[in-house]
């Protein structure tokens, strides 16, 4: 059987130099698709498109993970801009928010990494707290910490002991969207995971960075809802 095969959102840098050429570049850092490799999937990257094509594209996958980057613009959860918000990335933002909703609409399972479990909590009608004072990080650098699982959630079934996780982010869950559940913390309360807890549905956001990381426990677990959904005939 084919490997499934799993989007993996990029991002576009204005001015990127490699060689002889200065041009604009939509990438992605290798982990991302070595994890999913690694994991027994299939990766193809989505550069930012037409959100009304949303749907068409991810027609052609059978799994998505939306991947880490820069702060979401806090229009889409009716805040306004704290200071030490990042710059608007609006088409990123618009993009991202359109494959989560037609994702969650064709029952495909999703991934969200960092920014992308952020983008996932906004795209439910959550909301996010703009910069965190005071948690284990720097905000700004990677660092480890460990995060404990929320016992009878999808993810401490994956992950049932603490454990020691890659993190890079200065941003963080406020309110959750709407069905979804805490599915780990940091010692200090910050929220690490999310889900939904429908068993039927394969939704996870996790704010760290496991392509950063050998553990494929997760990912694996993706890669298995991803040939299951591929297994579903289209209406």
């Amino acid at each position: 059987m084919p490997r499934p095969l799993i989007g993996i959102t990029t991002y576009v840098e204005e001015s990127t130099h490699y060689r002889v050429w200065d041009l604009a570049t939509a990438l992605v850092p290798t982990g991302y698709y070595e994890l999913v490799q690694a994991a027994g999937g299939a990766a193809v990257l989505l550069p930012p498109d037409g959100p009304g094509t949303a749907a068409e594209v991810l027609s052609r996958v059978d799994g998505l993970i939306v991947a880490g980057g820069p702060d979401m613009d806090p229009v889409h959860y009716g805040a306004a801009r704290d200071a030490r918000t990042g710059p608007p990335a609006t088409v990123r933002d618009e993009w991202e928010l359109a494959l989560i909703t037609a994702a969650l609409e064709a029952n495909m399972p999703v991934l969200g990494i960092c920014r992308g479990m952020q983008a996932l909590n906004v795209a439910l009608g959550g909301s996010l707290v703009q910069h965190i004072d005071g948690h284990l990080d720097t905000p700004g650098t990677f660092s480890w910490h460990p995060v404990s699982p929320v016992p009878g959630t999808r993810y401490a079934a994956l992950v049932p002991e603490e454990a020691e996780v890659p993190t890079y982010h200065h941003q963080a869950v406020d309110r959750l969207g709407d069905g979804l559940v805490v599915s780990a913390h940091a010692v200090d309360g910050t929220v690490e995971a999310i889900e939904l807890p429908d068993p039927e549905r394969w939704v996870v956001g996790l704010q760290w960075h496991p392509e950063r990381d050998k553990d494929t426990r997760v990912m694996a677990s993706l890669i298995a809802a991803a040939v299951a959904h591929a297994a579903v005939p289209v209406p």
